[in-house]
C-alpha cells in the first residue's frame, strides 16, 4: 500500500490521469480573465465530484490537468461531465501510472517550452542562399 493512496468503504485507490483541455479550433483565449475563471469553474467541478487536482496549467490553447479521480467515476463519465458543460472543450486523457514526477514538472514548464518556442518561430526568417 503506497502513501498516495485513497479509500472508500473496501477498497484502496489511486487512479491518476493526465487531461489536456482543448477550445474548440484551439483559439488562444485562455489568457487574462478567462484563464482564471477557467481555473475557478473546474476547480469547482472537481471539488463537486470528489476529484483531486494535483496539478494544473492553463496555456494560451489548452490546459493540462493531472488529477485523481475515485473508481466509482469513470474517466469518460467525468470527461463527459466537464464536456457537458462547455461544448467548445475537447480533450486528450491518459493514465498516469509510476510517471507522477514527470507529468507533474511537464506540466509545471509548459508554459516556459511554449514561450521559447514561440519565440522561435517569430524570429524573422534569413535566407541562407542570399
Amino acid at each position: 500500500m503506497s502513501n498516495d493512496d485513497k479509500s472508500l468503504a473496501h477498497t484502496r485507490w489511486n487512479c491518476k490521469y493526465h487531461i489536456v483541455f482543448t477550445p474548440k479550433y484551439r483559439r488562444k483565449v485562455i489568457y487574462g480573465k478567462l484563464r482564471v475563471s477557467i481555473g475557478q469553474i473546474l476547480r469547482k467541478f472537481c471539488e463537486m465530484k470528489d476529484v483531486e487536482i494535483i496539478e494544473a496549467h492553463s496555456m494560451p490553447d489548452h490546459i493540462h490537468m493531472l488529477v485523481r479521480i475515485p473508481p466509482k467515476i469513470s474517466i469518460s463519465s467525468f470527461m463527459g461531465y466537464l464536456k457537458g458543460r462547455s461544448a467548445t472543450l475537447g480533450y486528450y486523457v491518459s493514465t498516469v501510472g509510476l510517471n507522477q514526477k514527470t507529468i507533474e514538472k511537464y506540466i509545471r514548464e509548459q508554459e516556459a517550452d511554449d514561450r521559447i518556442r514561440d519565440s522561435i518561430s517569430k524570429q524573422e526568417y534569413v535566407d541562407p542562399f542570399k
